[in-house]
């Protein structure tokens, strides 16, 4: 099958959401700037450089009492900071209740009943117990091709790792075995790591 994305697929469901896959999910918290929290997952997300290290998010859909956008990048745009919070697979039913669309303002932290905790380096809410969690300040938001499509960025200025995911001076996603997404209502777990050699080693 071969098909353009502007002249349509013709399948039930778009298929693209489900050949980019796995991807990791960024549980991502923030806090306006009358102090409320929010938490939502993004799937569109990943890792961008080491030094500085540095992620990236993307919001592809609008509320109506947020314009353009969703609570995350408008929290964001009104503070400049946010944290990415890693996502195991005991927490994947917490994780799906904060992808729910509910009015500007409402807590998901609470809604979904996930544990906050404050950031170190930056005032914003991350989410306590987390694998591990990125603090970061915003460098910068693009707007890409589309409606309401925002790429955020940001440099990672603090990071947190749960001490039993640290084994051999490693941090090892066997000892909490992160959530992916797949595409579709489909995610993975991940249990089975192997190790390759590189050339250059």
């Amino acid at each position: 099958m071969f098909y353009r994305p502007e002249d349509g697929h013709g399948l039930p469901h778009n298929p693209f959401n489900a050949i980019v896959a796995p991807r990791p999910i960024g549980w991502i918290s923030t806090r306006d700037a009358a102090g409320r929290n929010n938490l939502a997952p993004y799937s569109f997300f990943n890792a961008t450089a080491y030094v500085p290290p540095q992620v990236m998010f993307t919001s592809t859909t609008t509320k109506p009492d947020q314009g353009d956008t969703k609570d995350s990048v408008a929290n964001i745009r009104e503070t400049g900071v946010f944290c990415v919070n890693v996502v195991e697979e005991a927490m994947r039913n917490a994780m799906n209740a904060s992808s729910a669309t509910l009015p500007k303002g409402v807590d998901e932290f609470v809604h979904a009943g996930v544990t906050a905790a404050e950031c170190e380096t930056i005032d914003c809410p991350r989410v306590a117990g987390a694998p591990a969690s990125l603090e970061c300040r915003l460098t910068q938001i693009i707007a890409l091709e589309g409606e309401c499509n925002w790429m955020v960025l940001g440099e990672v200025t603090g990071i947190h790792m749960r001490d039993d995911c640290l084994r051999d001076g490693r941090f090892d996603v066997l000892a909490f075995r992160p959530l992916a997404r797949l595409g579709y209502r489909d995610y993975a777990v991940i249990r089975d790591v192997f190790e390759l050699v590189r050339p250059d080693d």
